[in-house]
């Protein structure tokens, strides 16, 4: 099996969302779609590596949040072959998007359409259900399904144990080319830190030679970019606790994180242009509002 990773350009920015593409014994498999404004670079993405739209049999989507999965009802149409593949509790959301675009419309606004276009259902009988576990067979090997909640209860990481490869969605966290500093992506409404800490230590008994996180790349140092993830989503994770008893705003909170989290990335050896590129992956404000989520929710079943 071949692993290619496709840039699909978001927002004109590289390096931010990847597909990944799996070729061999003459079918192909993506994981990740992306969101529909980025299509076209996705479908060049595989003209670029001599794939053609019939051949692409397997969809396998991580999570059903719009920069992951957006794209899935328009390419239903395109690739004609392909089933797609996403956790059981997503499914119903990719048959009908209207509750997922609801509550995207309430976060984005006016930036609906120009960040995530048009959701369109993807077909029922496209569409397989997964709890994690099962095996499928897609471009001459065999992917595994592991159920990796944390950022969604949804979530879902796909193994690809003959190369040890790992596509790690969002549970992985955040991670550009040429950086080796890893951000926790916590938006609302799912975050579930101690959930979260569990699907770690499963990506750890895994054992995958190479770490393949949608926000963006391949990365080999799994143990070490692990364990950097799990170390900052409890420190933000306490920050945001100690702020929240002293009565600060959202936005001052992430204000502060900000500043926290420019401070570890520089130290690690990026500059302001990579911070700009990570707060576009995965924006502050959202970061904050998603752990303040689980705090107050942690806090209210006690």
């Amino acid at each position: 099996m071949k692993i290619e990773t496709i840039d699909l350009d978001f927002m004109g920015t590289e390096g931010i969302i990847a597909s990944f593409l799996l070729t061999g014994d003459g079918s192909a498999a993506i994981v990740e779609t992306g969101p529909t404004p980025c299509i076209e670079n996705l479908m060049q993405g595989l003209s670029n590596n001599g794939v053609e739209p019939g051949d692409v049999e397997q969809v396998f989507l991580t999570h059903i949040h719009l920069d992951h999965s957006g794209a899935s009802g328009n390419l239903a149409e395109l690739l004609p072959n392909a089933t797609f593949y996403v956790h059981e509790i997503g499914y119903q959301h990719l048959v009908d998007p209207s509750k997922l675009v609801k509550s995207s419309t309430r976060i984005y606004g006016e930036r609906m359409e120009e960040l995530w276009g048009e959701i369109r259902p993807v077909p029922e009988d496209r569409l397989k259900k997964l709890s994690g576990g099962e095996e499928i067979e897609a471009a001459g090997g065999l992917v595994s399904a592991c159920y990796t909640p944390g950022h969604a209860y949804h979530h879902l990481a796909f193994h690809e144990p003959e190369s040890g490869t790992l596509f790690a969605g969002d549970v992985a966290g955040v991670r550009l080319p040429g950086q080796s500093y890893v951000k926790p992506p916590t938006p609302p409404p799912e975050v579930d830190v101690e959930a979260w800490k569990g699907s770690i230590e499963t990506m750890r008994k895994l054992g995958p030679k190479v770490l393949c996180p949608t926000h963006f790349g391949s990365y080999e140092d799994v143990e070490r970019h692990l364990s950097e993830l799990e170390q900052r989503l409890e420190d933000w994770l306490l920050l945001v606790e100690e702020r929240m008893d002293e009565e600060r705003s959202q936005e001052d909170i992430a204000e502060e994180l900000g500043a926290r989290g420019d401070e570890e990335m520089l130290r690690e050896g990026a500059d302001t242009g990579d911070s700009e590129r990570y707060e576009l992956a995965a924006n502050y404000e959202m970061l904050v509002a998603g752990l303040m989520r689980y705090v107050t929710k942690q806090r209210e079943s006690f």
